[in-house]
């Protein structure tokens, strides 16, 4: 499969323009793009387990995703989404809209508002609503959200299986699982997305 066809239809297409945006020249395949996209996620994953700084912050949902997606994407860590799409906040909103989730998530933590696992998947479900960058919000949402379980004292989710990069980026049985449960959380029902990413 070449690298601009469509994985799914759930997947963010990518368009010519943003191979002018990938810092790799010699990947051709999409499964090439995806193995350097794991690599840098593993990288980033490590450095935001290991990091100090207050998680519910602009500053840092940026840092995060530059450092899952900057030895791939030019644009990594910033909201350079030029365009509405199918799925994501108005691009004119996006930067509102991440604050708001942010300090939303910050008083859910303060007043303890819902029980952990539902804030950690209400937490991603807003920021994958949001869709704030170009391409990895899912993967940037549900490391942010095992970030938020871990602050409130709890184990970070699994989301379907150990192998949750993999299984959850390619057309799966997992990915379909996920993505209806997400569905159902657009209309308020968490709960198949709490037992979801707990399973």
């Amino acid at each position: 499969m070449s690298l601009f066809e469509e994985v799914d239809e759930h997947a963010t297409p990518l368009g010519p323009d943003d191979r002018l945006k990938l810092k790799l020249s010699d990947i051709t395949f999409r499964h090439e793009l995806n193995e350097a996209e794991f690599d840098n996620i593993a990288k980033g994953e490590r450095w935001a387990w290991r990091t100090r700084a207050d998680i519910l912050t602009v500053a840092f949902a940026n840092e995060l995703h530059k450092r899952m997606y900057g030895d791939v994407w030019g644009w990594a860590g910033r909201y350079s989404r030029e365009q509405n799409r199918r799925i994501g906040a108005d691009v004119h909103l996006i930067p509102i809209e991440l604050r708001n989730a942010l300090n939303d998530a910050q008083a859910w933590c303060d007043y303890r508002s819902y029980p952990v696992d539902e804030a950690g998947v209400r937490f991603h479900r807003r920021l994958v609503w949001i869709h704030p960058y170009p391409n990895g919000n899912g993967r940037w949402s549900r490391l942010m959200a095992d970030l938020l379980v871990r602050r409130l004292g709890a184990e970070r989710f699994t989301w379907g299986s150990g192998g949750q990069i993999r299984a959850l980026t390619e057309a799966t049985e997992t990915r379909q699982r996920y993505l209806a449960a997400l569905r159902k959380a657009d209309n308020e029902d968490f709960g198949d997305l709490i037992t979801f990413a707990r399973s």
